[in-house]
C-alpha cells in the first residue's frame, strides 16, 4: 500500500495537463480584454465616421 502511495505523489503525468490549462485560461484573459478595448476603440471610431457623414 505504501509503495502504491509514493508512486501515485512521484506520477507528474497531471501536472503537465493542469499547467496547460493555466496557460489557455491566461491567454483567454489576455484575448478577451485585448478585444474588447480594441473593440471599444472601433465602436467609438465608427460612431466618428458616422457623425462626421451626418
Amino acid at each position: 500500500m505504501k509503495s502504491i502511495f509514493t508512486r501515485f505523489l512521484k506520477d507528474q503525468s497531471g501536472a503537465t495537463a493542469i499547467e496547460y490549462g493555466l496557460i489557455a485560461a491566461l491567454i483567454s484573459v489576455v484575448a478577451i480584454t485585448t478585444l474588447t478595448a480594441v473593440g471599444s476603440k472601433l465602436n467609438d471610431k465608427f460612431t466618428s465616421v458616422s457623425g462626421g457623414l451626418n
